[in-house]
């Protein structure tokens, strides 16, 4: 074997040893060009990878003299013009030889031509000839192409030639391969490592809006967009209020928003359905909208078959019979690109986590509600007045500040239960409590502390303090009876008061005095108010 036969096979193994050693890619496609250039004998070798975001191949190595990398690297030519010279008609042995005067080089984008002039031979090579082998991946995509000019030896590679160099290429083309699915492997692998962190940190969280922050920052950071909104539904309104956002200003979309439930849903149809999410290009999306509606305009945009160009990507947030709680919505990845199967996977699962935390937190919450509210009437309960009037007596106690405690009672409530109903019975409940709620002053408080019988902590006040309270009531309990409602007909209530200090200097008193003055208001009659010690 000559050593003319050797140097190639060297060249070939040298670049095998690369890519089991796993370099990185830039260094390993350097050494393809070296190697075709110093083993084939061509004086300059260029390495065109392919963008998808922009359905383009840009130059990325370039092998020979200061003039070619000049002209060469960096430049890009559009996947279509590509296609023109791979056409069936030059293909050779899995490469792609170009004559001169086959192709119009003008429209075809930015090229090099050396200098010099073509040798007599018929196998001689033109300066305006050229070669470029693809490199695909193993479906068959074209992920770059290998391009190689001025030959040593003058003359056009001869079959040999060839099917080293398409054995070359194939090699680069594993190793672009390679680094792209480690690159998609890594970011998925952060991504799940993120989702992990936040799905930790929103569980056992009750505050919603503390849910939604954490779910868009994870998106945020890990799925690489730069834009994600959380909205949820407003029970009474349909509209979709803005909760939480990441890389836009959550008031601007507050003050924007004009979306609704019935807004959205045409786009939530299954023809758009990716992995759980809901994918649309811009005309899509715009043939389902209102003509008026405000649409963001995406920034990060590409161009090509895999491009992100102005898509909208929804995922609706639903609760265990399938409601819409609300939405995620996403923009502008950093990539440019319509998100894989596996990005679409992870904001899907992002999403569900964010809508399992919202109803766990809201049963979480509600809990600890109901720990100190009574469940009818939403008011404060006993264990709650307890504790609020021992404070409030000590407070009283010690800085010397006086606090009243009325305690009131419906008249005939179990008469209008028996009557009525007990349906009727607690929207009496209700109403009234709605009435001592709207009566009392900023800092009293009211309480339901069993059956029909309710307590109000009156800070700072007198007699007569506790009095025009008692009159905002009845004023209320009035109109409520003008207005005619034979549930509600002739509702009164009774009223006790006591005072701390000077009627009590301690909580148990004070309470015992409020409650015999409120049954000597009942012994009196309804509707009446009976101060302890009057």
């Amino acid at each position: 074997m000559t050593s003319t036969n050797i140097s190639p096979l060297r060249g070939l193994l040298e670049v095998t040893r690369l890519l089991r050693a796993r370099e990185d890619l830039p260094a390993l496609l350097d050494a393809v060009a070296r190697t075709i250039g110093e083993t084939l004998g061509f004086r300059t070798v260029a390495v065109n990878l392919y963008r998808p975001a922009w359905d383009d191949f840009e130059v990325a190595v370039v092998h020979g003299n200061d003039q070619a990398r000049a002209a060469l690297l960096g430049n890009t030519r559009e996947g279509a013009h590509l296609v023109v010279l791979l056409s069936p008609r030059f293909e050779r042995r899995g490469a792609f030889y170009v004559p001169k005067g086959s192709v119009d080089w003008d429209s075809l984008g930015p090229s090099y031509t050396p200098e010099g002039e073509r040798e007599s031979h018929p196998d001689a090579w033109d300066p305006e000839d050229a070669l470029l082998v693809p490199m695909r991946d193993a479906e068959g995509n074209l992920v770059g192409t290998i391009s190689v000019d001025e030959p040593l030896s003058g003359r056009v590679p001869t079959d040999d030639e060839l099917d080293l160099l398409v054995a070359l290429a194939d090699h680069a083309a594993l190793a672009v391969e390679e680094a792209n699915e480690t690159r998609n492997a890594r970011r998925h692998q952060l991504a799940l490592e993120e989702l992990l962190d936040v799905s930790s940190r929103i569980t056992g969280e009750t505050s919603t809006d503390e849910i939604l922050r954490r779910v868009c920052g994870g998106i945020h950071t890990a799925l690489e967009f730069d834009n994600v909104c959380a909205a949820l539904v407003d029970p009474d309104s349909g509209a979709l209020v803005p909760r939480a956002a990441a890389g836009w200003r959550l008031e601007e979309l507050v003050a924007r928003s004009r979306a609704t439930v019935s807004l959205i849903e045409p786009l939530l149809d299954a023809e758009f359905e990716r992995e759980g999410c809901y994918l649309l290009t811009h005309a899509q999306a715009h043939a389902r909208l209102a003509r008026d509606v405000d649409v963001y305009p995406s920034q990060l945009n590409g161009r090509g078959p895999w491009a992100w160009n102005r898509n909208w990507l929804l995922v609706p947030l639903r609760d265990g019979e399938g409601e819409i709680l609300g939405v995620i919505w996403v923009d502008n990845p950093r990539d440019r690109l319509v998100p894989s199967a596996d990005r679409l996977q992870a904001l899907r699962i992002f999403a569900n986590d964010a809508a399992a935390a919202l109803v766990s937190g809201k049963h979480l919450g509600e809990l600890r509600f109901l720990a100190d509210h009574d469940p009818l009437t939403r008011l404060l309960n006993r264990r709650a007045f307890v504790q609020q009037l021992d404070a409030e007596v000590a407070r009283s106690t010690r800085y010397g500040r006086s606090v009243g405690l009325v305690i009131a009672d419906l008249d005939q409530f179990k008469h209008r239960n028996d009557h009525f109903g007990h349906a009727a019975g607690d929207e009496a409940l209700v109403l009234f409590s709605g009435i001592l709620t709207r009566a009392l002053r900023r800092p009293d408080s009211p309480f339901r502390i069993g059956g029909d019988e309710f307590a109000l902590l009156l800070a700072e006040t007198n007699e007569d303090g506790a009095r025009l309270v008692v009159e905002r009531v009845q004023t209320m309990l009035a109109e409520l009876d003008s207005q005619g409602n034979p549930g509600f007909a002739g509702l009164t209530a009774s009223f006790g008061f006591a005072l701390c200090p000077p009627d009590a200097d301690d909580a148990q008193t004070l309470f015992r005095l409020a409650d015999e003055a409120l049954y000597e208001a009942k012994r009196a009659g309804e509707g009446l108010l009976v101060v302890a010690g009057a």
